[in-house]
Order: structure tokens, then sequence, then C-alpha cells
């Protein structure tokens, strides 16, 4: 699209060759951004789209001069960028109001930050106000405001600066369905009618329908560590239609993206890094899985189903979806490529098979495939307690992953271990023991 404050010159942000790391004190480094590089126009909106943990959210705090990247650099309008750059305004997820200060006080507080005249900030929190659709509500406090009156405070907060970029972190993902879409396109009318004192927009999302509503390109994110791993121009015109044929293509290109596999490599890379035990899992539930299972083995997919039409019968955003697809395609139990998933042999035989022999087949996969679960049992068959404290496996990850992620894997192999009545854990204890297996 063409806003009407749209330039044809050097881009607005330059992002070159980004990269975040944290010290874990005592083993490698955790690299949360890996070579990161965007660049932004004027007269764009621009979607980071991936899972939670891609690193998003910390690349818009590093563009927002919230935080300073490891390496690489960050610039807006030619200058590097640092906490006290003016012209960039951050709406985030949550509403981060001050409960006890009133509509208007909240959408003045940057203002006041500025050092503006109490008259000069008074008029311009009205007009930001009423320009997010809020008139008569000056003097209401957040705790009279619905979750979408909320944002359109926050919204009207980041606008009353006069930005040149708006950077929003997941701004409609705490909302209903409903409110979120009322508020996008409000969002959309007042951009595409440049009533918005902004250039342009740079918003992170997990919702590949929002990114493809909104964007005019969408940069598609891998995890561990988070990077690019493509992009997608967007050249449908506003109003976009959902149901419009070129608009699900688009939306069927960007799950094929995410589900592609390289080569021959049975997961695409990206996905359960590392090797052996230090590969990470997500926390997903067996109720999850099996679910996900009979719902794709049933009618009218009978085993193969392509992941739009899915989520949307299921209700699922990728965040949701793809940690229990992903699962199921690391326990072989499916296959993911080209936006389909597909059941294997075994994913068929556990959707036809009585509770029993489900655990059967699960203990199965989760020995074959899950190195950490079969190094957990391993350890526990070998001790004459059969008992081992989870700490000393948590410690183990720990030499290859953040103490985040080695708690969550430890976390997600139990669910599926107690699932399997592999082995069982005492959390009161923090032990593994073998009682509940025969």
């Amino acid at each position: 699209m063409n806003a009407p404050l749209a330039i044809k010159n050097a881009p607005l942000v330059s992002v070159l060759g980004v990269r975040q790391t944290y010290d874990k004190g005592g083993s490698s480094p955790l690299v949360v951004l890996d070579r990161v590089d965007l660049t932004l126009q004027s007269g764009e909106i621009v979607g980071l789209l991936g899972r939670s943990g891609s690193g998003k959210s910390t690349l818009l705090r590093a563009i927002a001069g919230l935080i300073r990247p490891s390496e690489g650099s960050v610039s807006f309008r030619g200058e590097p960028v640092s906490g006290t750059s003016s012209g960039i305004s951050l709406v985030f997820q949550s509403f981060a109001l001050f409960p006890w200060l009133t509509v208007q006080q909240n959408v003045e507080l940057g203002l006041e930050a500025q050092g503006g005249l109490p008259a000069e900030r008074r008029k311009r929190a009205l007009a930001a106000i009423d320009l997010i659709g809020l008139d008569g509500y000056e003097n209401a406090y957040p705790k009279e405001l619905s979750g979408g009156m909320r944002q359109r405070v926050g919204l009207a907060r980041a606008l009353v600066v006069h930005p040149r970029l708006l950077l929003m972190d997941e701004p409609f993902s705490a909302l209903d369905v409903l409110t979120a879409e009322t508020l996008r396109t409000d969002l959309l009318d007042l951009w595409c009618e440049g009533r918005m004192p902004i250039e342009a927009i740079l918003m992170v999302t997990h919702n590949i329908e929002e990114a493809v509503l909104m964007c005019d390109r969408i940069l598609i994110f891998g995890s561990n560590p988070g990077r690019v791993i493509g992009e997608v121009r967007v050249e449908l015109p506003q109003p976009r239609n959902r149901l419009d044929p070129a608009f699900r293509a688009l939306v069927e290109d960007i799950y094929a993206r995410m589900t592609a596999r390289p080569g021959s490599v049975p997961a695409r890379e990206g996905l359960f890094p590392g090797t052996g035990i230090a590969m990470v899992l997500p926390k997903v539930s067996s109720n999850e899985l099996a679910g996900l299972i009979e719902a794709v083995a049933a009618a009218p997919y009978h085993g193969k189903a392509d992941l739009p039409p899915l989520a949307a019968g299921l209700h699922l955003e990728i965040d949701e979806l793809f940690p229990v697809a992903e699962t199921l395609q690391l326990l072989r139990f499916a296959e993911l490529e080209g936006g389909d998933i597909r059941l294997t042999a075994a994913g068929k035989r556990f959707a036809e098979s009585e509770v029993d022999e489900r655990k059967r087949l699960f203990a199965q996969q989760l020995a074959t495939y899950v190195p950490l679960a079969a190094h957990i049992r391993r350890i526990l068959d070998e001790r004459p307690s059969h008992r081992a404290p989870a700490r000393r496996f948590r410690d183990e990850l720990e030499d290859h992953m953040s103490e985040d992620y080695a708690a969550g894997t430890v976390r997600a192999v139990i669910s599926l271990a107690r699932y399997a009545e592999y082995f069982a854990y005492d959390e009161a204890a923090d032990l593994f023991t073998l009682e509940n297996p025969s």
C-alpha cells in the first residue's frame, strides 16, 4: 500500500548483522538472534512473523533502543538508535496502563516526559483519544474499560508524541477474536486514510492471517536462534478479504514455508535444535497430541490435512498448533511438509488403537526418538534404587542450553513419559523413579 507520507529514499530503519546473546554463566552463551538483516521504508507495514521464542520481540526492543545488540547495528533515519531516540513509539502486548491515572492522564504521559506545557499536552492528548475512537472516555480509569478500549489507550499514548515509526509487539493477542478484528480494521482505516502521524509500522505477530491482512511485507522468523528464514510480499489491495483465493494462497504459502524441510532432513532446520539429549522440547500435553492425531485421522482429512483449514477448524494459532504438530513429527506419528500434516503408519495405528495399545506405542516412539527420555530411563534402569534427581538432568542440559530451556525441556519430557508410563516423576521430591512402569 502507499501511505500519504511515503517517501522513496533511504530506509527509515536499517538493521545489519544483528546478533543478540545472553551469558548463561560458565557455558556457551544463549544466542537469541543471529545475523538478522532488515530494512523498513517509509509507507510500509512490515510484519515479523514467527513462533514465541524466535527473538521477534527482542529485535523490536533493539529497534526501539531499549536494548543494545551484542553485535551488528540498528539505525533509524540514518542514525544509531538509543534509548533517547525520538520519533519511535512502541505498543506492547499488555496494555501497560497506570491504573490510578485516567485515560487522558495515561495518554499525556509521553508528552509530560518530553516537557510539554499542560495546555499543549491536553490538546494533543484529546486529539489522540478522539482519533482512536475513545472520545467521551477521557476521565475514565483503566478498570472501567474493556480490553479493546485499554489497548486503544495504549495506541493513543504511542501516537500522541507524533512518532515517525510505530512498533507493535503482538498488540491484538490479548484481545478476544471480535475485539481484535475491530481494532485491526480501525487501525488499517486510519493508516490508509493517512490520519496517523506515522510513516511506517513494524509489528510482531504469530498470527499468519493477521500478518497477511495487515502487512505489505512479512519476514518469517526461524527459532533457536532467531533469524529471518523467508520474506513474503503482500501485494493485495486494501481492504483485504480473508476468503479471497489470492489471500488464502498467501496463507498457504506461509504455512508451507514454515513447515518446509531442507533436503531429506527429517525435521526442518530450527526445530528441536541440538542433538542427543540437547534437543529443546516444547511443552505439550498428551491430550493435545492425541487430539491432533484424531482430528487428522477423522473425516474430512482421513490422515492428511492442509494446515490452514485445520488450524481454523480447531481455532488454533501457529503458537498453539505448531508445537503439537512438530512433537508428533519428532515422535514419527506425523510428517510436516508443504503446509500439510500427514499421519505416518504409527500415527494411524495410534488413532485406531485403544488406550493401553496407545500407551505402548507411545512409549516405543518416545524411547526411539527422544534421546533425553531414553537417557533418563537408562539411568533409572541401571541404578539399584531406580531413582535419580531431576536436577542431575537439568544440569546436563544446561551445558547446551539456557536454564529456562533446560527446565522447560525436562518438564516436557516428564509430560510425555507420564502418558507413556515410561517412568514416573515425584514433583515434591523433584525425583524420577520407575514406580509406575512395569
